[in-house]
């Protein structure tokens, strides 16, 4: 029985890392880089943003809350909110 157990174990920790964690932040646009589709806030943070999402709207200095998942070592938007 511990056995099974310490297999289910082993399994569960290796499917974690496979497992894309959502994560949220909020702040003020510092840049925009339009060429590699990436929003930089002023903490330094660099959001890519994808294809589906539309760039036109944002503006340095908005204050954007945005949802994104981290994909190859990239924080890549799900959705962007204005405030």
């Amino acid at each position: 029985m511990m056995r099974l157990l310490r297999f289910a174990l082993v399994i569960v920790l290796l499917a974690v890392p496979a497992i894309a964690l959502g994560a949220e932040i909020q702040g003020k646009v510092k840049a925009i880089d339009a060429g590699d589709r990436v929003v930089t806030l002023e903490d330094g943070t660099r959001i890519s943003i994808p294809d589906g999402i539309a760039l036109d709207a944002l503006k340095e200095g908005a204050e954007i809350t945005v949802s994104y998942e981290e994909r190859d070592g990239k924080n890549e938007a799900t959705s962007v909110q204005m405030k």
